[in-house]
């Protein structure tokens, strides 16, 4: 059985898929032990340490992922991972294991950053005003 679904976190997209296989993951068709920086991998990683690492070995995961920064990336992977894990499994307990650890687990983050406006330098920040 094969098993799509997809994250997103800020611009980042992560699309996966996941089937029966023999514990591969792969982000961009690279190992997921090749991804830098370390606190990234280990975000990539949470949804396999929260359902236990049994669930990892009896999984091929395959991610593409695109847009954003790699913390924005990470965070995608992450809950297109653990979206297809439930799919896939189709157990209620493990869904309710991500929600109890994280929502963002299965849910996305709709914040976006908000639009540079005029007068100022960012969206919200005015530039000084000088009175003498």
């Amino acid at each position: 059985m094969v098993t799509n679904t997809s994250g997103k976190k800020k611009t980042a997209i992560a699309r996966a898929t996941i089937q029966d296989g023999e514990g591969r993951v792969r982000i961009n068709s690279r190992p997921v032990e090749l991804a830098e920086p370390e606190l990234s991998r280990l975000k990539m990683l949470e949804p396999f340490r929260i359902a236990d690492e049994d669930l990892r070995d009896d999984v091929d995961v395959d991610v593409q992922v695109e847009g954003g920064g790699t913390s924005g990336q990470a965070d995608a992977v992450r809950t297109a991972i653990a979206r297809g894990l439930v799919q896939h499994t189709n157990d209620a307990e493990l869904r309710d294991a991500y929600m109890e650890f994280d929502r963002s687990l299965l849910v996305n983050d709709v914040r976006q950053s908000e639009p540079k406006k005029w007068g100022g330098p960012g969206a919200r920040a005015r530039y000084q005003k000088s009175y003498r």
